[in-house]
């Protein structure tokens, strides 16, 4: 019984890895060839050599969410994917909204570069 439950769970995970990699060789593919292979937040340039390392990213974070005009995507290198990546879990875990107060600093590291200046 327990093989039976196993070979259905490994049988899921298959087709589930099929039907991801068939929706993201469409998006994919289409995506290089409507943007420059440029990192769309550091700005690394890419070529074939290593385009393997830039990556679709959905900016709604739907990956079905795929118009044929791109406008959810953007090209991302794999560090900087993982970072936005990284930023929107902190995002739904902590909460979109920073409190106004807390935000605004108030120190002045230049304050005295006038003075120092005049010396």
């Amino acid at each position: 019984m327990s093989s039976d439950k196993n070979k259905r769970l490994d049988d899921i995970v298959a087709q589930s890895k099929k039907y991801q990699a068939e929706r993201e060789g469409t998006y994919r593919e289409r995506a290089l060839k409507l943007y420059p292979w440029i990192c769309g937040r550091c700005s690394r340039e890419f070529t074939r050599a290593n385009l393997p390392e830039l990556t679709v990213h959905h900016r709604d974070h739907n990956h079905d969410n795929n118009p044929a005009n791109g406008s959810n995507w953007e090209l991302l290198c794999l560090y900087c994917h993982d970072n936005e990546h990284s930023r929107y879990i902190d995002q739904v875990r902590y909460g979109g909204s920073v409190d106004e107060s807390q935000a605004k600093s108030t120190h002045n590291p230049f304050s005295d570069l006038a003075d120092l200046l005049k010396k």
